[in-house]
């Protein structure tokens, strides 16, 4: 797109910000170390000048001499080291500040009592959300409920805050206000390890580990089994994709799933979303790098999450993701501007003007 000229150039000023930053640095500590050993040659010859003074007026014995010199070169070597090591010492210091920064960003955890696998809702209770290290709200009071075996499509315009809602789902951000609860239990009473078991999630941008197919489906559990990885590989439809692939289940995905295409990372991340058969299963654009053959298999993955009795979460903006839910909440600036019935939704956002009317217009002939 004609772009390389510019990135080259934006690229060099920063370089050379680099290197002149560097340079200075580099000044620093060349003349801190230049100086040290001036002074060191300085103070010796001192220390070696005072003991011959006093050996010539047959004050002390030559060996004093050799005994100035060697404690002189002890006594400055610790400031030698500190000069020399200085720059790391300081880049340690710059580091453990912002670690320390980053880790009060995160909630205490403590090991919570361990609760019963939830089976029966999922309860949002006027929650309030914001980004970590933000302030500005992206969810203002967002209420509603689903029971096992319910459906929920999330729509809305971008920037509404459906991504935002998904996070808070899965426990990824915590809320300001409100609670969400799997059957009466708030999220923040189940330990991240035991809540884990019981979500699946599938953010837009999907992530995988290096290593193999089934090591990331399984989500690196040691004590996965074959028969529960071939499950969840065949609930998200991608188990003939596998196949295809030379060495199967075994295939390296590469750091991040670069030896993947997008659809296929795509459809690994849904195989890992229904591994174990959790409860809640929160999917975010989960069609978007897909095809109709997908499409097709994500809507049969969801209908059959709600058939064993669990909830399923879509958010979406192509029509053909929410054939398998059978309620819609739409967003709008952070705020539920309706919730019930996919049919009844609809109906209401097709004949509200603005803003619901371009939700409505995105949903296609829905």
């Amino acid at each position: 797109m004609g772009m390389r000229r510019q990135a080259a150039l934006r690229w060099r000023e920063a370089n050379q910000k680099y290197l002149a930053a560097h340079e200075a640095a580099s000044d620093v500590a060349s003349s801190l170390g230049g100086m040290s050993k001036a002074f060191r040659a300085i103070l010796q010859s001192l220390v070696l000048a005072v003991g011959a003074y006093l050996v010539i007026n047959q004050e002390s014995t030559a060996g004093i001499i050799i005994a100035g010199s060697i404690l002189t070169a002890r006594a400055l070597a610790p400031v030698e080291l500190a000069i020399a090591n200085w720059k790391g010492f300081v880049g340690a210091r710059q580091s453990g500040h912002r670690l320390d920064q980053l880790l009060k960003l995160l909630p205490k955890e403590e090991e919570p009592l361990s609760l019963p696998p939830p089976t029966e809702a999922l309860v949002v209770d006027q929650i309030q959300v914001t980004a970590p290290g933000s302030e500005k709200l992206i969810l203002n009071d967002v209420l509603f409920k689903l029971r096992s075996g319910e459906g929920l499509g999330i729509i809305g315009p971008s920037g509404s805050g459906k991504s935002s809602l998904a996070r808070a789902l899965v426990g990824v951000w915590p809320q300001l206000r409100g609670r969400i609860k799997l059957d009466n239990a708030s999220l923040e009473q189940w330990s991240s390890e035991a809540l884990g078991r019981h979500i699946g999630y599938l953010p837009q941008d999907v992530e995988l580990f290096n290593g193999s197919i089934a090591v990331n489906i399984a989500r690196f559990d040691p004590t996965a089994t074959p028969a529960a990885v071939l499950e969840a590989a065949r609930a998200a439809g991608a188990h003939d994709l596998i196949l295809s692939f030379a060495d199967g289940y075994g295939t390296k995905v590469g750091e991040g799933g670069m030896a993947l295409s997008a659809g296929q990372r795509q459809r690994i991340g849904l195989a890992r979303a229904f591994y174990g058969n959790p409860f809640l299963v929160v999917l975010d654009e989960p069609s978007s790098n897909l095809d109709s053959e997908g499409e097709d298999a994500l809507t049969a993955a969801i209908l059959s999450v709600r058939r064993r009795g669990g909830i399923v979460v879509v958010i979406a903006h192509r029509p053909k993701a929410l054939d398998g839910v059978d309620r819609v909440l739409v967003l709008a600036e952070g705020k539920v501007q309706s919730f019930g019935p996919k049919e009844d939704v609809f109906r209401k956002v097709l004949r509200t003007p603005a803003p619901l009317k371009v939700v409505a217009e995105k949903q296609g002939a829905m």
